[in-house]
């Protein structure tokens, strides 16, 4: 019985650490996620155009720390769209944030991992019309 147990012993453990890495890596993702979503809601109050994509990458970044999510490399694309309506057209900006996330930043403990997972979080969000001018 102990031998079998020390046969078994390591591949429990190795999938208890895969289960435990796949459900970092979807909270990291769902962080992403929500910082582009805080970010296209900052910018789409900034009082003009030219001055959306820095407060929107403040905003990534500050979200992104606060979450303890560090990127090797972090991209932070904001476009401006228009949706068009009934009443009229409306302004909109997106923010796409693309994280390029070493797994030893995921998991803490192995930190000479080399393999990277690129996360992507997008959200478009209409521009606030009475921001000012």
């Amino acid at each position: 019985m102990a031998v079998e147990a020390a046969i078994v012993a390591p591949y429990v453990v190795g999938l208890v650490l895969i289960a435990i890495a796949a459900g970092r890596l979807q909270t990291t993702s769902g962080t992403v996620e929500a910082a582009a979503r805080s970010a296209a809601r900052t910018a789409s109050l900034a009082r003009s155009f030219d001055g959306m994509e820095e407060p929107a990458r403040t905003t990534v970044e500050q979200e992104l720390k606060q979450q303890g999510v560090s990127c090797q490399d972090l991209n932070v694309a904001v476009t401006l769209g228009e949706l068009k309506l009934p009443g009229g057209a409306v302004a909109t900006v997106k923010v796409r944030v693309v994280c390029k996330v070493g797994l030893g930043d995921l998991l803490g403990w192995l930190s000479g991992v080399p393999v990277t997972k690129t996360l992507a979080g997008e959200f478009t969000s209409v521009v606030d019309r009475y921001r000012g001018a």
